[in-house]
């Protein structure tokens, strides 16, 4: 019995190590089909579960702009709905284009001898890839500049501004995957011989040490920008949520809709850290220094690629139970959980915290001279009620 595969490898196709050899051993035959098997299944499942919550993700975000298409929280969502609409093709393309390497045998030489399926898929791999985290960053950028400038983000920030923005980013994303093939520098498949990627290991020119670097750091600094402004816009909303406690014992009902958003922006922002960090970093190190062909390099790799790839899967679950409504039905079911002195306790807040804002009502009515605005007030734009001598 004979099996194509093993884990010697050999080199070929574009300086590649090609796992291919003829084996006579059934052990290692069965050992090696069977870890294909497993790799077509994983892949085939992780497909089919990132399609799946992404379209569910989509259907939310939808269904959430109809009601808020006239408001501030429009713009987050246009920017939400693309970035769930790129994981949902990244998913579909990738994924489709590595079913059809496993089931071609990952037999490059035979289905693609031009190289020409192994630059379309390295262009995929880096636009599906860098995309999320640019859109991630300006995501935070429009929260931030809604919460800190809500005046110039209701005047300048329009439906048409966003479509615009969001056809730069993909426009962005797409020139830095093109790169290689603009300088006329192919994409590599990589050592497991499932994927192709910027080169990072064989005979380099200056080019080829430039690109996989440049992908990188335009990464790392989306991240750093999303995490800036998201820190800013977290401490503008808890100092303006404590202002207004402490001031008038109530908050403004736009609040709540900022805090969802910011939660949601959070999550993305620390899958995006964890899932596509890793990757980011090892492309630096690895085009820096000349890691050979060793097993440890080609499995750290491997493991950062797996990584990568689940950010597509978190994300669009970020949209889906980091909802207000699902955040309130888990906190009930906490509540049923708790003991019954705790369930009185919080019980007793409640009620005293309605009385206190019904306090407040009347209060407001017969004072005009109160005004709640639309969403939270930066400390220095917080209108302040004239107390009684």
């Amino acid at each position: 019995m004979l099996c194509l595969q093993c884990e010697v490898p050999i080199m070929s196709y574009n300086g590649s190590a090609k796992a291919g050899c003829l084996v006579s051993s059934d052990d290692v035959c069965n050992g090696s089909c069977t870890k294909r098997e497993v790799s077509v299944t994983s892949t085939a499942i992780s497909m089919t579960v990132g399609i799946v919550s992404n379209t569910l993700a989509l259907f939310i975000l939808i269904k959430a702009y109809r009601r808020f298409r006239f408001k501030s929280k429009a713009a987050f969502l246009l920017f939400a709905s693309g970035l769930v609409v790129t994981d949902f093709l990244g998913h579909l393309i990738n994924g489709s284009l590595a079913l059809y390497v496993y089931a071609s045998q990952k037999d490059w030489e035979t289905f693609d001898p031009h190289k020409s399926l192994c630059d379309f898929f390295g262009v995929c791999m880096a636009f599906f890839g860098l995309t999320p985290l640019l859109l991630g960053s300006l995501m935070a950028v429009e929260r931030c500049v809604g919460v800190t400038r809500p005046l110039f983000h209701t005047t300048a920030l329009g439906s048409h501004h966003v479509k615009s923005l969001l056809g730069l980013t993909w426009l962005l994303g797409l020139l830095v995957a093109l790169l290689p093939i603009l300088f006329q520098r192919s994409y590599q498949m990589q050592r497991s011989r499932s994927w192709c990627f910027f080169r990072l290991q064989g005979p380099r020119d200056w080019v080829d040490v430039l690109l996989p670097i440049l992908f990188s750091v335009l990464g790392l600094l989306a991240l750093l920008l999303s995490l800036v402004c998201n820190t800013m816009t977290f401490l503008t909303l808890l100092r303006s949520r404590v202002q207004l406690d402490r001031d008038y014992h109530r908050h403004c009902r736009n609040t709540s809709h900022h805090s969802e958003m910011v939660c949601q922006l959070l999550a993305i922002m620390l899958v995006s850290c964890v899932c596509w960090g890793p990757i980011l970093i090892t492309g630096i190190i690895f085009s820096l220094q000349d890691h050979g062909e060793d097993q440890a390099s080609y499995t750290h790799m491997l493991l950062v690629v797996r990584m990568a790839t689940w950010n597509q899967i978190l994300d669009p679950w970020v949209y889906i139970l980091l909802r207000k409504a699902v955040l309130k039905r888990l906190f009930l079911v906490a509540l049923r959980l708790c003991s019954p002195h705790l369930k009185m306790k919080l019980q007793w807040q409640g009620i005293t915290q309605e009385s206190s804002t019904m306090e407040v009502r009347s209060s407001v009515i017969s004072r005009p001279d109160f005004i709640c605005l639309d969403g939270p007030f930066p400390p220095d734009t917080a209108i302040q009620s004239a107390h009684p001598s």
